[in-house]
């Protein structure tokens, strides 16, 4: 089978090589395409070298699977059109609401992919490692509200913003004046709580897509209340995460259902360094649960903290998994 990836170049497509490389899947060919900056670069796969072609002159039926990592401007203008030619599987944020382009996860809800019109949209990295951990408490007990808060990696907003805090850090220990050029405001040894811009009620943007993308996968009857803060980590989000479920619930059954719960590993010792950190959740594919435990307020909820990789399993691991959800349940 052919796949491309359009956006091979960025972080997101890198990852998507890297996991594609790592994976089962029967690659005959594997197309990389980039912009016209990019195009010519040469990338590695499995030990050869492919030539990164440029969007405006590839021809999207030369791949039944194509692979959008290049954001939402690029996915607006082109996935439609490749998706005549091609079943289309989309990182960016611009059809993750429209009604018939399934929204997935797919340890949570691959079965959506059966009413596909060749455009799948996978969600929000800060949405994908929260439904992980949510979906086998949702089936068991039946979530009526959730309270989140992110501490959301500079990688989740690109290589620019990697970059620039690499450079404020430096300038900060070496006592040189620091300009924030890709944040609102210093993110070097500092927490900005503000990813996205602003909508009329006084939330972001990425807490409007956690609250909606989630009901969109789980249901409407969920309450969704989120803050997202970017952190100067380079990789991994993590979430401290408050749930109200409709029943009281057993703690030991709370653990249970997350340690069988596929793509989710509970790390919850009750000692010193017992419980995960995004340094320690980079290059995994597994969404990581610890720290779990009574809401004391409230005997219906829990508290937990919830760890990723956000450029695996918040991008790249989930867009490889949906392609093996359509191999294993088509004629592709």
């Amino acid at each position: 089978m052919n796949f491309a990836i359009i956006g091979a170049t960025g972080n997101v497509g890198r990852k998507t090589i890297e996991v594609l490389e790592k994976s089962n899947l029967e690659i005959e060919n594997l197309y990389l395409v980039a912009s016209q900056k990019s195009a010519g670069a040469k990338l590695n796969f499995k030990g050869k070298e492919i030539k990164v072609e440029q969007l405006e002159k590839y021809d999207f039926s030369k791949a039944e699977i194509t692979i959008f990592a290049a954001g939402s401007e690029i996915s607006k203008k082109w996935a439609p059109l490749a998706a005549k030619k091609t079943i289309v599987i989309d990182n960016s944020k611009y059809f993750r609401m429209e009604k018939n382009v399934p929204l997935v996860v797919a340890e949570v809800n691959s079965g959506d992919l059966k009413n596909h019109q060749n455009i799948i949209s996978n969600p929000n990295c800060s949405t994908i490692q929260l439904l992980v951990a949510l979906k086998p408490l949702h089936d068991e007990y039946k979530i009526k509200r959730v309270i989140v808060s992110t501490y959301q990696a500079v990688s989740g907003a690109g290589k620019k913003q990697v970059d620039e805090l690499f450079h404020q850090t430096k300038n900060h220990l070496d006592g040189k004046k620091i300009k924030s050029e890709n944040f609102t405001k210093q993110i070097a040894f500092n927490l900005i709580p503000h990813i996205d811009s602003f909508v009329e009620d006084g939330y972001t943007k990425e807490e409007w897509k956690m609250e909606h993308e989630t009901k969109k996968i789980l249901g409407d009857s969920i309450g969704v209340s989120a803050t997202c803060v970017r952190v100067p980590v380079k990789t991994s989000h993590s979430e401290s995460v408050n749930i109200e479920f409709e029943r009281e619930y057993e703690l030991k059954m709370v653990r249970k259902l997350l340690e069988n719960a596929p793509g989710c590993k509970v790390v919850d010792e009750h000692k010193d360094g017992g419980y995960m950190t995004p340094l320690e959740a980079e290059g995994d594919y597994l969404t990581f649960v610890s720290r779990i435990r009574k809401d004391h307020s409230n005997n219906k909820a829990l508290n937990m903290w919830i760890v990723s990789d956000n450029l695996l399993k918040g991008a790249a691991l989930n867009t490889v998994q949906i392609v093996e959800c359509i191999i294993k349940n088509s004629k592709i």
